[in-house]
């Protein structure tokens, strides 16, 4: 499955050219490509499997304008704290939800019940009587799924939520013990099993392997403790090949493998729920960053840009470069030497007061002035969600959001342009 259609990206680039001739300060933005954005999860929601759902993670980027894009896309929600639910409920009163986190309080719990929260996903014994308590006290019975921190079976993600000593979860030997307490309790109903594991896995045959395992043990605590369950939640962890973008995880492969472990269960008649965020909003989403200056030290050349990890984090937080294009500005309004650099070695740094503001290192540059832009590219997932926004007090960026004619948002409304003049980075898309 394409992520990235070459008329989008050329489009983006002529539409921060354009928007930048708005502007007298430094250009510094968040662009998404709305239409981009229903495509892919069009793609993605229609070539499930029938007894399958796709819930957006809005940890991934809890947007208001995406989210109001997602919603009649997707099978609804994923959240992982009251304020989540909040926003997900100002966009859509009735969309399904569901709740997870492995600090889950009093507060968030009454404010999930009271928003009709589909499930709830359980993340300890603890938490399986504090949410028994609080439903009583309401005078109503909860649905809810157990987290299991599985023991083994985990795909060798970028980042691991089970098959490790991690926060997340019930340890799988003690989910027996998690059962019986469920099947005890007047105000819960156990409904079946949750089972988010990783982050950013790209192999399409080890995620296959992972729900086939889910099942295993699903059935087997359903046949042993005598409860009927109507879910399995495989959880999220789809990834995104940063370093590679023409090397992305293979959906249609999945669905392919997927359709096999349903087969092989088909007995079990379970929905199967994905709770995916990167993967769906990271394509659609754009960093714009306007060169400010570009300078020399210690024989490496360094570029500065307005903007940085207080924008966008996950290159620093990862210690990995992003994916960027070098959109040429022609106009530079002083009387002295523009900086530039011609077929060189760069660092992409920020403005920050700290040697991590990082967002791509030794990037080969056929060409690149001060006042060019960068447009870095799957931002819309783990971008500015993530990010110290506030941190010596820098503007914020500007956002907006591109329809099929239209761009809006920071004050800005135009029409959308499908020209394009690009300079690539080398090794970068």
């Amino acid at each position: 499955m394409e992520f990235i259609g070459e008329c989008s990206f050329f489009m983006m680039e002529n539409t921060v050219k354009s928007l930048r001739m708005e502007q007298k300060k430094p250009f510094c933005a968040y662009l998404y490509d709305l239409p981009k954005l229903r495509n892919h999860v069009h793609q993605l929601t229609t070539s499930l499997p029938s007894v399958s759902r796709l819930f957006y993670a809005i940890k991934a980027n809890s947007d208001e304008t995406l989210l109001r894009t997602l919603a009649p896309i997707v099978h609804g929600f994923e959240v992982a704290s009251l304020g989540e639910i909040e926003k997900v409920r100002a966009v859509d009163k009735d969309i399904p939800i569901l709740f997870g986190g492995p600090g889950k309080t009093q507060d968030e719990i009454e404010g999930a019940i009271d928003h009709k929260v589909t499930l709830i996903n359980v993340e300890s014994v603890h938490e399986l009587q504090l949410v028994n308590y609080i439903a009583s006290q309401k005078g109503t019975t909860v649905d809810i799924l157990l987290r299991v921190n599985l023991r083994s079976s985990v795909p060798n993600a970028r980042l691991k939520m089970a098959g490790v000593p991690t926060q997340f979860g019930i340890d799988e030997v003690n989910i027996p013990i998690a059962i019986l307490l469920a099947k005890s309790l007047l105000n819960i109903t156990l409904r079946g099993f949750h089972f988010h594991a990783m982050s950013n896995n790209l192999d399409s045959k080890g995620h296959a392997e992972f729900v086939d395992r889910c099942f295993e043990l699903s059935k087997t605590w359903e046949e042993n403790f005598d409860f009927d369950i109507f879910y399995l939640n495989v959880g999220g962890g789809i990834g995104i090949n940063y370093q590679d973008i023409e090397n992305q995880f293979n959906w249609m492969d999945f669905m392919d493998r997927l359709n096999r472990v349903l087969a092989k269960h088909k007995d079990a008649n379970w929905e199967v729920l994905f709770e995916c965020g990167r993967y769906i909003t990271s394509s659609c989403g754009y960093y714009a960053a306007e060169v400010l200056d570009i300078k020399q030290n210690h024989g490496e050349y360094f570029c500065v840009v307005r903007g940085g990890s207080h924008h966008l984090r996950l290159p620093a937080a990862w210690k990995q470069s992003h994916p960027f294009t070098i959109i040429p500005i022609e106009k530079w309004p002083y009387p002295f030497i523009r900086p530039k650099i011609n077929e060189a070695v760069v660092t992409v740094a920020g403005e920050l007061c700290t040697p991590n503001d990082i967002l791509a290192r030794d990037i080969n540059v056929p060409s690149l002035k001060a006042g060019d832009i960068l447009l870095f590219s799957y931002v819309g997932a783990y971008g500015w969600a993530i990010s110290h926004h506030d941190f010596l007090s820098h503007p914020h960026p500007d956002y907006y959001y591109i329809e099929a004619d239209t761009i809006s948002g920071s004050g800005s409304k135009m029409e959308a342009s499908n020209k394009s003049d690009r300079t690539p980075a080398a090794g970068v898309p």
